[in-house]
């Protein structure tokens, strides 16, 4: 059993992602803004725990992350201005990382998206600019840090269907279910920290069964 926490509980990958690791045994905290949203994360079999990331500081995201085994940075901004894009994916995200290291959750998986990198090419007077910036900044500083990281760089976001099958060999971004970026979480979760740390995985549906397609990513 691995103890597995989930910032940003609610999203739609999220609430995805949490019954299929509860289903393979992990024991899974999901971190939510609204207690509204409890009852919904207490049915996907998460304990629901309230608490503002964004607000918090790196001591107080290191009590929460404190016996967690794996972090699942699932969060985001979800648009708007530029400074609450980079407070939410930037910042908050690298004070998360620094927590989990000084907390002993060695196990780290970031869900960013297809293209973040230094070379991500947006420019700087497009709306995703900020977004673009923020994922790479945050990107960079997992790699740099002594985590065992698995970064998931998902293309276009759809609510296709789950086939569990992906495409891993593309270097142009296309679309993949949201239903599949859960199961690429679940694969990454179950497999031995040693299989899946310092990979970098862009993905698109595609042919090839989720497993097969992690083993191929180096």
């Amino acid at each position: 059993m691995t103890r597995i926490i989930i910032i940003g509980g609610h999203g739609k990958v999220a609430r995805k992602a949490t019954p299929l690791l509860v289903e393979d045994g992990h024991e899974v905290t999901s971190v939510i803004r609204d207690p509204d949203q409890s009852k919904t994360i207490t049915k996907l079999g998460a304990e629901p725990v309230l608490a503002d990331i964004a607000s918090m500081q790196k001591h107080e995201i290191e009590d929460l992350l404190r016996g967690q085994d794996l972090v699942v940075w699932a969060a985001g901004a979800g648009g708007g201005s530029a400074e609450k894009t980079y407070a939410v994916d930037r910042d908050a995200a690298i004070r998360s990382m620094d927590a989990a290291a000084a907390a002993g959750a060695e196990r780290y998986v970031m869900v960013s998206y297809f293209g973040a990198g230094p070379d991500h090419g947006v420019p700087p007077d497009n709306d995703f600019y900020a977004y673009a910036e923020a994922k790479t900044q945050a990107d960079a500083h997992l790699e740099e840090s002594a985590l065992k990281w698995t970064i998931l760089q998902p293309s276009g976001l759809t609510e296709g269907p789950t086939t569990g099958k992906i495409d891993v060999h593309t270097e142009d971004a296309g679309q993949v279910s949201r239903g599949n970026v859960a199961e690429v979480i679940r694969a990454v979760a179950g497999a031995e920290a040693s299989a899946v740390a310092g990979l970098k995985i862009p993905f698109n549906d595609g042919d090839t069964p989720i497993a097969e397609g992690l083993r191929h990513v180096r």
